[in-house]
């Protein structure tokens, strides 16, 4: 099950609840018991190589990618 971050308004506490896709976006109690919670945007790091290797370093040579490969025009 995903986890949502959330801040407190009134008491600027930050929390982590567990909940399903669908009740993201519902309200959210505060460990206090404040119901004035606003849903933070959480950023994820996802990554395909393996534990330890270094990522793979962007090609110089700009011929590649929406922007680089000249699909924009």
């Amino acid at each position: 099950m995903p986890r949502y971050e959330y801040r407190c308004r009134p008491c600027d506490t930050t929390f982590e609840l567990s909940r399903p896709m669908a009740e993201s976006s519902a309200a959210a109690t505060c460990p206090a018991g404040h119901q004035d919670t606003v849903k933070l945007l959480s950023t994820v790091a996802v990554g395909g190589s393996a534990k330890g290797s270094p990522a793979p370093a962007p090609s110089a040579g700009g011929g590649g990618g929406c922007c680089g490969g000249g699909c924009c025009s």
